[in-house]
């Protein structure tokens, strides 16, 4: 008996062989943990909202988290990769980590009280959003939890498990609320109320954590400090831009041209995708601070490691969007419900999104930004978002959700043959791009 269980826990054994290994497997656990968290949490909430608020009210709060997004991205910059990965580079040196660290602060806060002054703008200024301001001001402060959360430096120093355990906790408080205070469709106001809470709460923490747990200590950064982040962070956040233009826009663009309605049936099967894609999330999260190191001392080593990668995450992945494309029908009606019947054949089309953002990931972030190559991902992300821009104008008031479906799915497309392209030409075959 002995002999066999001593076989059954040696692969185990030797899988938790290193420290190194041990610190992957971890952070895989805890964000493996969080993605279950993630599928788990809108699968409780979103079928309930979805049937209480109907279409076009889950439509408006979709439009604004849409139209909120944009600001993510501005007070984000960039820093969830480039500060990760000077984190993961320098994070034996307390002193360099609290300079990168006060310096990321510093700009993310400027970049919110910017960010609420675009956006008060835009709002007093049309129609379109001054009649439903409530709405916008109060989905705003998922952008300050934002601001405040720092993944960017739990991902560097590999302690993935506060960004379980804060993560967890900010969707535990937007479930349970959700389910208190959303009774009726009047009540669509508390949506983007408690969701803020919640990450205001996590951010909140998150920085306490930094600050008892880590010992790390705010001080004014100097200029050199601010310009060095914004430059390191220029290129991922001209690149999450353009991917914004294939992401969050489509919502955006069809709530510009359609109606509400229209925008919820979108939603609601795009919200399905993005929680089933959540699963490749853990992989991708583990793994990045991992390969930027290696491709930093060895790219070889790198090359290597993510060889094996691209076959557990593109066979997973294909699997996944197989089993959505072939249930589609049978999701829709158990999730959303019988109003949603228009969502079925945009579920369809967007089933194979897992499978081609996975490949993309690896080929893009995990390989050309762990190697250093941050300035060639504008050049991927535009490709991607000029197609789909035109695609959907092209298409969104002839064939509506369909057409907005249609335009990522190619754009998506797109962005995974360029970067392999890249990938190949400047990681693989080591030829210089100019």
């Amino acid at each position: 008996m002995n002999k066999i269980d001593t076989n059954i826990l040696a692969p185990l054994k030797n899988l938790l062989a290193t420290e190194t290994r041990r610190r992957l497997f971890e952070n895989f656990l805890s964000l493996s943990f969080l993605q279950v968290a993630n599928y788990i949490f809108p699968l409780i909430t979103l079928p309930y909202l979805v049937r209480v608020l109907g279409p076009e009210k889950f439509g408006l709060i979709s439009f604004a988290q849409a139209f909120i997004g944009y600001f993510v991205i501005l007070t984000d910059y960039g820093f969830n990769l480039s500060a990760t990965r000077e984190i993961a580079i320098y994070r034996e040196d307390k002193e360099k980590v609290s300079e990168i660290f006060s310096s990321v602060m510093v700009i993310k806060f400027f970049l919110f009280f910017l960010s609420l002054g675009i956006m008060s703008a835009i709002i007093f200024t049309f129609e379109k959003f001054r009649q439903d301001w409530e709405i916008y001001y109060l989905t705003f402060g998922m952008v300050l939890g934002q601001v405040l959360f720092p993944v960017w430096f739990f991902q560097g120093m590999e302690r993935m498990k506060y960004i379980t355990f804060l993560n967890i906790l900010a969707k535990l408080i937007f479930t349970i609320a959700i389910f208190a205070f959303v009774r009726k469709v009047e009540d669509y106001l508390y949506v983007p109320l408690l969701n803020s809470l919640g990450f205001i709460v996590a951010g909140v923490l998150g920085l306490w954590i930094v600050f008892k747990d880590f010992g790390i200590g705010f001080r004014m950064p100097s200029w050199e400090g601010i310009k060095h982040q914004l430059k390191e962070g220029w290129y991922i956040f001209i690149s999450t831009v353009a991917i914004s233009l294939y992401t969050i826009s489509n919502t955006f663009i069809l709530g510009l041209f359609t109606n509400n309605t229209i925008v919820g049936y979108y939603s609601a099967a795009e919200k399905i995708i993005k929680a089933i894609q959540g699963l490749l999330g853990p992989i991708s999260q583990t793994i990045y601070p991992h390969v930027s190191k290696l491709m930093y001392e060895s790219k070889e080593c790198g090359i290597k490691f993510l060889r094996k990668v691209t076959l557990l995450i593109g066979s997973f992945s294909f699997v996944l969007s197989l089993i959505i494309f072939i249930f589609a029908d049978l999701i829709v009606r158990i999730v959303l419900g019988s109003q949603y019947t228009e969502s079925v054949i945009v579920l369809r089309i967007l089933a194979f999104l897992p499978f081609i953002i996975g490949l993309s990931n690896i080929f893009a972030v995990q390989g050309l930004i762990a190697y250093g190559k941050l300035e060639i991902i504008p050049k991927i992300t535009l490709a991607g978002a000029i197609s789909n821009i035109f695609i959907a104008l092209l298409l969104v008031n002839l064939l509506q959700a369909v057409g907005v479906a249609i335009s990522v799915l190619i754009a998506e497309a797109v962005v995974t043959f360029i970067s392999f392209y890249y990938f190949k030409r400047v990681i693989i075959d080591r030829r210089v791009i100019s």
